[in-house]
């Protein structure tokens, strides 16, 4: 009775086995299946448009024995500084606070030997930093040079952009595409085969990067006319990774 168990164990251990074995065998197959032969270019596209707006960073930097005689000097010349930019045409949408920093400032005397005494606190320092975008672009140097007359005294950068660059965008994308095609089929041809359909294709694009200007404090005695400005061209970029099939 013991051998009886034992091989009726056995042969259903054995029926067992063998099932899981033919279950798996197809998904084993399919594993081992040699990949479809592809090839994977990168595409370049760009495309250059002229900006339609600039966005400066200005502001007003003042100093005061108190906090609150460099706040009120602050807040006098940037209201005149916000005043001018309204009349001049810029909207309230336009017009964004980018920061704004009281810091105390001290002395650090020395004594006869040369040694460092505890630091003297002489007065305050207040700076109101402004973001403006500035539409008209004919009316830019125009803009600044007034600001500057008006109280503005600091400057964070200019950067030259567009309101709505989707159209570029889609033209470098378009680009970056054909030329991804192009140099499939050029590597291709060299090799005597043939590209298949797209697989795969993904994309990274560029946009332009800000154009810094002085960041230093702007002259006090500013030349009365017109800031010269110089606009020139953004230039947006797309990337394109594309994987084709290639026909045997």
């Amino acid at each position: 009775m013991l051998r009886v168990g034992f091989s009726r164990a056995l042969t259903a251990a054995t029926v067992a086995a063998a099932l899981t074995a033919a279950a798996t065998a197809p998904a084993f197959a399919q594993e081992t299946r040699p990949r479809e032969p592809v090839i994977t270019v990168t595409g370049e596209g760009r495309a250059d448009v002229a900006p339609d707006m600039a966005v400066v960073d200005l502001g007003v930097l003042k100093d005061g024995k108190t906090a609150r005689e460099a706040l009120d000097a602050n807040n006098a010349a940037m209201a005149e500084v916000m005043k001018a930019l309204k009349d001049a045409g810029i909207a309230e949408r336009d017009l964004q606070t980018s920061g704004f920093v009281i810091n105390p400032q001290y002395q650090f005397p020395q004594g006869d030997n040369g040694e460092n005494k505890p630091p003297v606190l002489v007065g305050f320092q207040v700076s109101n930093m402004l973001s403006v975008r500035i539409r008209d672009l004919a009316r830019l140097g125009a803009i600044l040079d007034q600001t500057v007359t008006l109280g503005a005294n600091q400057s964070g950068g200019i950067r030259f952009t567009n309101d709505k660059p989707e159209a570029a965008i889609s033209e470098a994308r378009k680009k970056a595409v054909e030329d991804g095609i192009a140099r499939a089929r050029e590597l291709t041809a060299a090799a005597g085969i043939d590209i298949g359909k797209v697989l795969e294709i993904s994309e990274t694009s560029f946009r332009p990067q800000p154009v810094p200007m002085m960041r230093a404090a702007m002259a006090k005695d500013f030349a009365p006319e017109a800031v010269p400005v110089a606009a020139g061209e953004n230039s947006y970029s797309v990337t394109v990774t594309m994987t084709f099939a290639l026909k045997n």
